[in-house]
């Protein structure tokens, strides 16, 4: 499979829209898409996600992105997300709500895509990302900046980070993440940024946009399905035997 852009923040609200920006992305020669809808809603109609499969070739797969601003508040949202057939995501600068996070098999990633954010990682949160086989999540829209003074305080962050991460080997995916048009670029390029500009091998770069997410792919898949009770142990009914 080819490579993906693992996050697209796009309105629903205007189907013609959609359409423009996922034709702008065919001719960008992107794949595979995940699209994260702006205003967050558990309830994607499958006529919608229907109509959305017509009117492009990219393989089109859906993400939510939770902003707690307090462990309560994260608590009482998650549960509006059980047997969720999505990938679900947190992104917040707290700590303690990224722990809890971090132990909840519920959600799929941790994402510190945002600079400032970007900043609040521990080895810790990273350690229980790795124990619940889940996700962390970076971009490279923090370089996409005008201020070459900000783009560059940011790179020498998004440098470290990526370094911390790489070392400490949890599952990890790369997103460009980018909210302007013209920023957007086909996941090989990118995969060329993160190659030259942040060091990364051919082959780390290419699990982030692509082997990683499949993983993440499948984990979603393995938590919908309610036949599987766990990696490499699934249900099946009828015969002698109630698993395998």
């Amino acid at each position: 499979m080819s490579y993906f852009e693992s996050r697209l923040k796009i309105s629903f609200d205007n189907l013609e829209e959609v359409r423009h920006i996922l034709t702008f992305c065919e001719k960008l020669g992107i794949k595979n898409l995940i699209l994260e809808p702006i205003n967050n809603s558990n309830n994607l109609k499958v006529e919608l996600l229907n109509k959305i499969k017509k009117i492009t070739k990219i393989n089109i797969y859906y993400r939510f992105n939770l902003t707690p601003s307090s462990l309560n508040d994260f608590k009482k949202t998650l549960k509006k997300y059980d047997s969720f057939p999505h990938i679900l995501g947190v992104e917040t600068p707290y700590k303690e709500i990224q722990i809890q996070a971090a132990k909840d098999s519920r959600i799929d990633i941790l994402s510190f895509s945002n600079e400032e954010i970007m900043k609040t990682i521990s080895i810790g949160v990273i350690s229980l990302i790795k124990q619940n086989n889940s996700f962390i999540e970076f971009s490279l829209a923090p370089i996409m900046m005008k201020s070459k003074g900000i783009q560059s305080k940011n790179f020498r962050n998004l440098y470290r980070f990526t370094k911390l991460v790489l070392d400490l080997k949890p599952n990890y995916i790369i997103s460009g993440n980018f909210s302007e048009l013209y920023h957007f670029r086909n996941p090989r390029s990118l995969l060329s940024i993160c190659h030259t500009l942040l060091g990364m091998s051919l082959y780390e770069a290419k699990k982030g946009f692509r082997d990683n997410v499949q993983l993440l792919l499948k984990r979603v898949n393995h938590r919908v399905n309610k036949n599987i009770f766990q990696e490499g142990v699934k249900f099946i009914k009828g015969g002698g035997n109630d698993c395998e």
